[in-house]
């Protein structure tokens, strides 16, 4: 019987984090391990709302059970991690700039007992920016939301979006929020701005409030840009990033050879092969905008 830990950023019962299980252990099982035969999979909950000890005593337990590998989401959690154990095989997914973050030495040779999947390119920044002009084109100011403690990376992200907003004559500025009570300050301050405009980064605090930050922004009449599909589900805008589904199925892959014998360093580090364009046209409607007929053909999901 080999052992799988995972540490997950989602509350227990969010169907989101309960779908990214279900689609690893789905594609473990392709891969011929079978679950309560010749597998085992601990899996632990702490959500980014969560104290740091928790995390801490979460990723100690995993540890303790001296597992053949951790599968990791997010940042925190993998940082968390990497303080814990540096002989444990970590695989994250959903990660931002593991360079920086010091978890790999290098995309193609990580170096250590760390490798996985990050969440994107931060040249993905700069896109949200042209897709909130595209869709919304009076917006003249542009705030990029994230949380400092559950996002160190962010400037990863800063640079181009900053780049992005000058080379369209948008204002952009940056909002740290730090506990949920700050989101609806954030989003008011900015709605003061005229032609205001929102990009909410990848970030497990963010992913967490999700059903939070597109009410405020559409309370608020506030064109806003999110990361993953289920801030679209959850009634925002529009939505571009990365297929995490996809992401853990390839997880699944690097957890089987893992198991069979090859090292984490020995397996590079992958960006996202999958990109999910969804647009959320009841919303749309509600802020009076109409939807260019490009952005709908190049739409994987239009919700009515």
């Amino acid at each position: 019987m080999r052992r799988i830990g995972m540490l997950m950023a989602y509350a227990e019962r969010d169907r989101e984090g309960q779908a990214f299980v279900a689609t690893f252990r789905e594609a473990l099982a392709k891969l011929g391990w079978v679950e309560g035969r010749s597998i085992q999979i601990d899996v632990r909950w702490a959500p980014a709302s969560s104290d740091e000890d928790l995390r801490r005593q979460f990723a100690q337990e995993l540890i303790a059970f001296q597992p053949d590998l951790i599968v990791s989401h997010g940042t925190p959690n993998t940082a968390t991690l990497h303080q814990k154990t540096r002989t444990v095989p970590i695989v994250f997914v959903n990660a931002s700039d593991p360079i920086g973050s010091d978890f790999v030495t290098s995309f193609p040779r990580p170096g250590g007992n760390i490798t996985g999947f990050i969440t994107m390119e931060p040249t993905m920044a700069g896109k949200w920016v042209e897709l909130l002009k595209e869709i919304a084109p009076r917006v003249t100011n542009c705030v990029l939301l994230f949380n400092p403690a559950t996002a160190p990376y962010a400037d990863y992200f800063v640079g181009p979006f900053n780049d992005a907003a000058a080379s369209l004559a948008v204002k952009g500025s940056i909002a740290r929020v730090r506990d949920a009570g700050e989101l609806e300050t954030a989003i008011t301050t900015q709605v003061r701005e005229p032609n205001s405009g929102l990009v909410v980064t990848p970030d497990t605090f963010t992913t967490l409030h999700r059903a939070k930050i597109t009410a405020l922004a559409n309370q608020h009449a506030l064109p806003a840009v999110y990361s993953f599909r289920f801030f679209s589900t959850s009634g925002g805008l529009l939505s571009y990033g990365s297929d995490t589904n996809d992401s853990y199925r390839r997880a699944a892959g690097y957890a089987d050879r893992i198991l069979r014998g090859e090292k984490p360093t020995e397996l590079p580090v992958q960006a996202p092969a999958k990109f999910q364009l969804v647009i959320n046209l009841k919303t749309a409607k509600a802020l009076g905008l109409q939807i260019p007929d490009r952005l709908l053909a190049l739409a994987d999901e239009v919700i009515e």
